[in-house]
């Protein structure tokens, strides 16, 4: 596929040098390779810098409320499981706001892929602490520094035995290509936690910060070792490994309704016992 069918927007929100620009090229040049056409893929998104992801390139597209981009991503491809299903947005949005959606999601176990731009701040509200700064960071809104413990979305995800659980870096475009090309074939609910640095508010977590951290895990690395999956979780210092960090291939919710495998739910004739099964999947 031609990396031009997704369309090249010039003129963003985002300030020069934002990691979401080359997120954003990181995506093309994704799904270019995987051969998938624009309408062949949903694209959503809740509130925030990166949820603007969605303005940005020629796929079907949706903005949900801050922190709610998850529930219609999951509506989207439980409606239709013919579709890629994609959410973009921030550690805030997924980690604060959106956090219990962010953990009912692994539960749940659509198969979709959740990019997560992290960049350890609120870069639309102008540079309050999200969910991952760390401790002691001094930030507009935490003037004494930031008191509480910072949120490990890694260790989390791994720890519910998330079915795919990956993190990247911006700054390295041809690995996070290859972990979103990765998330999205796999079937069952992908986390990509990737660090895009905010050049406006946080002074701290820089390009270089990241680039002179983040490290490839090794070739030997086996990412279905659970208790091995836990220990890297737990890196995050002088050395933050980046990489396919745990996998499973629990089956995905939307393969194994049997409602779904009659075809899209919007396609179907009102069946109010498969519906009622599908409604109780969520509880």
């Amino acid at each position: 596929m031609d990396i031009e069918v997704y369309g090249e927007y010039k003129k963003t929100a985002w300030c020069p040098g934002c990691g979401n620009h080359d997120v954003m090229k990181a995506v093309r040049q994704a799904l270019a390779g995987l051969d998938l056409a624009p309408n062949k893929v949903a694209h959503v998104s809740g509130i925030g810098q990166a949820a603007k992801a969605p303005h940005y390139i020629d796929l079907n597209g949706f903005n949900g409320l801050h922190g709610r981009g998850l529930p219609p991503a999951q509506a989207i491809k439980l409606c239709n499981p013919e579709l890629t299903v994609i959410a973009q947005s921030g550690d805030g949005c997924n980690y604060g706001e959106g956090g219990n959606h962010f953990l009912a999601a692994i539960r749940r176990n659509v198969d979709m892929t959740l990019l997560v731009h992290d960049n350890q701040i609120y870069g639309l509200t102008k540079g309050q602490a999200s969910p991952t700064t760390p401790e002691g960071q001094i930030t507009k809104s935490q003037p004494d520094g930031v008191r509480n413990a910072p949120f490990n979305p890694i260790a989390v995800a791994v720890a519910m035995k998330c079915s795919f659980v990956a993190r990247s870096f911006s700054g390295n475009t041809p690995h996070l290509v290859e972990m979103i090309q990765l998330a999205v074939r796999h079937k069952g609910f992908a986390l990509v936690d990737l660090f895009s640095p905010c050049v406006s508010f946080n002074k701290v977590n820089t390009f270089g910060w990241y680039k002179q951290r983040c490290q490839e895990l090794p070739e030997d690395y086996d990412p279905t070792d659970w208790s091995a999956a836990m220990q890297v979780a737990q890196e995050f210092g002088e050395r933050i490994p980046i990489g396919v960090i745990y996998r499973n291939d629990r089956p995905s919710l939307d393969a194994s309704l049997p409602v779904l495998q009659k075809g899209p739910l919007g396609r179907q004739p009102v069946d109010r016992d498969g519906l009622r099964a599908l409604m109780q999947s969520y509880t």
